[in-house]
């Protein structure tokens, strides 16, 4: 189903300030980050997404007007599947779209489809969840430590491991499903498993494996996120890692237990991204940042309150319609709302499982970047050790917080942000500090990707080769 503006309205305009800008890249980038943001140079515009909670920014800023403020017209369309997107964005087709982090840096690196893809605005943090089938849960919950008569999270793959091996000792297959080789779900769940001793697979591209299943104890496959649970159901996978909210359809359907969230494998970890291709960013520079703008404001609005949650009941209602979603509302709320169901009946408060603004969530950090870059790396997608030199090429050629920065500072200036909202966007590195809320307690520092590797037993470092 396709969304289209049509209530009519005027542009704002506004004069580039030329003697304070520099043109550098196709956009035009303030010296002393006061210039102003020019008129559209494309208006009539059309986004892609995936039906998944975390495309509600585009939601939003359509439903809001925040993109006619800009002077957009936007028309936004569900696509089939991450494949059928990205082909679309680089064949014009799709002026940009919501997009998994890893899509811009595959693309850009050459793993699967080669392009050139940017992105100037991260969507949202956390918002995914592994779950297993309800035959798989009863046998793995006889491993879980309880306390007050419920399971302890956060829930490590430890506790699959003696499923999977009585799998391999039986000669069957133990297959889990992920929606797409550069998916942030892929890394996650392989992440789980390797943290639990459980061998994920490998890629080899350079053989023509491309499957990611060599020296495999799981196997991963492709499904798209709609699908999830019916896949399970119908026993063709065991569990799952997808976005919201296809867990919670798990649950209410009966038919599956979300064991364990993103948020519990790496705690405030970068999601889904706003994607476009560079030659359509250089070609639309002003446009570029005014949708950006746009979606900032979207997300701000998302994270509303205190909590973060004072809009997020009418944000539910909005984003479950079919045309977005298309989920039961109270399948949506069961996570967007500030809680998580893991088996029916127990629901927990998480009030952060889904974040879109607060904690810099928005800004395009390069250290997000790197870490997609090594988990390709660690799987077998980027074939041979790379200096770190080379991750910091490739973050910064596609995550622009150039591009965010003078975005950023319209709406300040425009008062609809604060400066105290936002990193000190003359000053941010791109790098966070060291990370070390993981499931496995290893560091994460973007800034030397080849010692995070050689941290992990499990996964390529160094000069190893599949």
């Amino acid at each position: 189903m396709t969304i289209k503006t049509t209530c009519g309205g005027f542009f704002k305009r506004f004069v580039l300030a030329a003697s304070s800008a520099a043109l550098i890249g196709g956009v035009f980038l303030a010296a002393n980050a006061h210039a102003e943001v020019g008129e559209p140079e494309k208006e009539d515009l059309k986004f892609g997404f995936i039906k998944l909670t975390d495309m509600a920014p585009l939601a939003i800023a359509y439903e809001k007007g925040y993109f006619e403020d800009e002077g957009l017209y936007v028309t936004l369309e569900a696509q089939a599947n991450w494949k059928v997107l990205l082909d679309r964005v680089i064949d014009g087709e799709l002026d940009g779209a919501h997009m998994l982090a890893g899509q811009p840096l595959g693309a850009t690196i050459g793993f699967g489809t080669k392009a050139d893809i940017i992105t100037a605005f991260s969507m949202d943090l956390n918002g995914n969840a592994i779950t297993v089938s309800n035959d798989i849960w009863a046998r793995m919950k006889k491993h879980v430590p309880h306390k007050d008569g419920k399971p302890v999270h956060p829930i490590k793959a430890d506790y699959l491991k003696p499923i999977v091996e009585e799998f391999k000792e039986a000669g069957k297959s133990f297959n889990m499903g992920m929606v797409f080789p550069v998916s942030t779900h892929n890394y996650e769940l392989r992440y789980w498993l390797a943290a639990g001793g459980i061998h994920p697979g490998y890629y080899a591209p350079a053989k023509g494996e491309t499957s990611g299943m060599v020296d495999a104890d799981v196997l991963l496959s492709v499904t798209p996120p709609p699908q999830m649970p019916a896949t399970m159901e119908a026993g063709t996978i065991y569990g799952y890692c997808v976005g919201e909210p296809w867990n919670q359809q798990a649950v209410f359907m009966g038919i599956g237990v979300p064991v364990i969230t993103d948020y519990e494998i790496w705690k405030n970890n970068p999601e889904k991204v706003f994607g476009v291709s560079k030659g359509w960013a250089d070609k639309y520079p002003n446009t570029h940042i005014r949708v950006v703008k746009a979606m900032i404001r979207a997300a701000k609005w998302l994270d509303a309150g205190e909590d973060g949650l004072a809009n997020r009941e009418e944000a539910t209602r909005i984003i479950s319609q079919s045309g977005y979603v298309g989920a039961d509302y109270r399948v949506i709320a069961n996570s967007m709302t500030g809680t998580f169901e893991y088996e029916k009946g127990d629901k927990r408060s998480l009030p952060d499982f889904n974040v879109f603004f607060r904690y810099n969530a928005t800004y395009p950090y390069y250290s997000d970047a790197i870490w997609y870059l090594t988990q390709m790396r660690r799987w077998g997608q980027i074939a041979e050790g790379k200096p770190d030199s080379w991750y910091m090429d490739v973050a910064k050629k596609v995550y622009r917080p150039d591009i965010y920065a003078i975005a950023a500072k319209e709406l300040i200036k425009e008062g609809h942000a604060k400066a105290s909202e936002f990193p000190d966007l003359d000053n941010e590195s791109g790098f966070k500090p060291p990370q070390s809320e993981f499931i496995d307690d290893i560091t994460f520092d973007g800034t030397k990707p080849n010692d995070y590797l050689k941290q992990f037993p499990i996964g390529l470092k160094g000069d190893d080769k599949v």
